[in-house]
Order: C-alpha cells, then structure tokens, then sequence
C-alpha cells in the first residue's frame, strides 16, 4: 500500500484508477477501482507498493493474492471519470478484448473511513499531470520492482557495514580472553 506521510503528502497526489467491467456491485450503486498512486509522481518512485488499498487475502488451497479495490459510488466514479477526461487507456486481456478502463487523474486521497487504506477525495479531482497509455500499467510495475529491489540493496550494504564491525569486535574478545603464557 502507497504510504504518504508529511505535511501536503496526501493533497494533489497524480492517480491512476484500474476500472474493470466486472467490477460493479450488483445493485449498481458501486464500483470497485484499483486507485494507485502514479509512478511519475514526485512520492512513487520510492514506493514499493503504489496501490492506494492493498489487502492481502488467503485463497483457496493456501494460495495468497492482493485484493486492491475499493468501492466507489457511481456519482464518485463520475466525478473520477469526468476528472481523467480524455486521459483514459483500455485494458485489454490476453486476447486482446477490452475488459475494463485506466484513467488517468489528480486528486487528494485520506484514510478510509471502513476498511483499510487509502481513498480518494472525489470532490477534489482534477486532471493529471501525465497522460496515461499502453505502457503505463508496465511503468507502474517497472517502478515498483526498482524500488523494491533499490530497498533490498540498501538492506545489504546496510548489513554488510555492521558485519566488519561485529568480528572486529569478536576478534578483540577473543583476544582479551586468551590466558596469558609466562
């Protein structure tokens, strides 16, 4: 889950929303969105998970997956898409059909309310700063492995650091504890 922290971190944040097809509730009165944080914007380069709500759920056989939607009311989702305008992208699956939608926005985003994560402000959206396209979704996860893979490096160096400090240290007991010959 995105972490935004610091005094305006959560105000005029670049969005991207995953909306897919199948994901209205049955009455209609809901939309769930993948909001994430745009890999562009100034705060996501560092994030290791740019998804706005991230719940880890156990499936069937043990197996673990993420379920990073959050429900929006048709007028919210109407104030998202009026927002991205023509900044919008397909999402087209394996086969090429489009199952759902990328729109491309800005907003400020605050803790939910019911349930974990973050949600977006719907009355304070506006249009983003990038346009969305074929290869956002790619860049999206591309920023994520770096810095993933950025904070494993950093882990690393950090450990390997302490590692010299740690058997000089024992060479120096070791030392110390040797019973003198005379």
């Amino acid at each position: 889950m995105a972490i935004l922290k610091g005094k305006g971190a959560m105000t005029g944040v670049n969005l991207i929303a995953k909306v897919y097809k199948n994901g209205a509730t049955k009455d209609g009165k809901s939309q769930y969105a993948d909001v994430q944080l745009d890999a562009r914007d100034p705060r996501g380069p560092e994030q290791t998970n740019l998804h706005l709500k991230s719940d880890r759920v156990q499936g069937e056989g043990g197996k673990v997956r993420y379920n990073n939607g959050a429900p929006y009311s048709t007028g919210q989702m109407e104030e998202i898409v009026k927002a991205a305008g023509p900044d919008t992208e397909p999402i087209l699956d394996k086969d090429g059909t489009e199952v759902g939608t990328i729109y491309g926005f800005k907003g400020n985003v605050m803790p939910a309310t019911r349930g974990t994560g973050l949600v977006v402000n719907t009355k304070s959206v506006e249009a983003s700063e990038f346009k969305v396209d074929d290869k956002t979704l790619d860049h999206q996860f591309a920023s994520m492995r770096a810095a993933r893979q950025a904070r494993a490096a950093a882990k690393e160096s950090q450990a390997q650091a302490s590692a010299p400090e740690t058997k000089q240290e024992q060479a120096a007991e070791g030392e110390a504890e040797e019973p003198a010959v005379g």
